[in-house]
């Protein structure tokens, strides 16, 4: 079975970008502005790590706008080689950002919820470049569009990566106890963290060495 890539989120500094590269990460999450969750940084910040890290590694923006003109704009500000767009995009206006940021690629996450979320991720497959799933809940009063710290059932999400033609990355809950089950029973194109592998918030140099050790075997 081919390993998956490794993306590491809600990076806080240059020195953490480095080190997640250092252990084997493949991408970087840097997390704007969100109603909730971990990892939070200014645009400025983003910008200054993005522009820091080196080809072929890929920087995403966790962006939580919802209209297209407000995603460009915050792209802008930051220069990602990717944006991920955790909420569901308004009238699914993706043309609008393929025309104004060509060459910027873009991962639609699809927090799996119910079989529904099943039929949401092929609708979507079409439009972007890679689907994320995770465990967020974006219905609640004040949205949960990641970063919970919780799985949720991998048998949809092998479901949809079966059913879509676009790469998919699994995210929610992930850790180096779970990560071997969780590869084996979705077989993602690549998978994503950022709790696993940080204690009291910090990226921690052990965890990252015993995650991608049981992700690689």
């Amino acid at each position: 079975m081919t390993r998956p890539r490794v993306k590491i989120c809600c990076i806080s500094s240059i020195g953490e970008a480095r080190m997640a590269i250092d252990y084997g990460a493949s991408a970087l999450g840097l997390v704007g502005h969100m109603p909730s969750g971990p990892g939070v940084i200014s645009d400025d910040l983003i910008h200054e790590i993005a522009q820091s890290v080196p080809p072929p590694i890929s920087t995403f923006l966790l962006t939580s706008e919802i209209r297209a003109k407000n995603i460009i704009d915050h792209y802008r500000r930051v220069n990602t080689s990717t944006i991920q767009i955790v909420d569901a995009l308004e009238n699914r206006d993706y043309s609008l950002l393929r025309s104004e940021l060509p060459g910027v690629k873009l991962v639609q996450v699809v927090h799996v919820v119910n079989e529904n979320s099943i039929k949401e991720a092929i609708e979507i497959s079409d439009f972007v470049d890679a689907i994320l799933l995770d465990s967020g809940n974006p219905n609640l009063a004040v949205k949960e569009l990641g970063g919970t710290g919780r799985t949720h059932n991998w048998e949809l999400s092998r479901e949809i990566r079966e059913s879509i033609s676009i790469p998919l990355f699994l995210a929610g809950g992930l850790n180096k106890d779970n990560v071997r089950r969780a590869i084996e029973t979705v077989k993602p194109f690549g998978i994503d963290l950022c709790g696993g592998v940080r204690t009291n918030g910090k990226l921690d140099p052990v965890k990252l060495r015993a995650f991608f050790d049981a992700v690689n075997g």
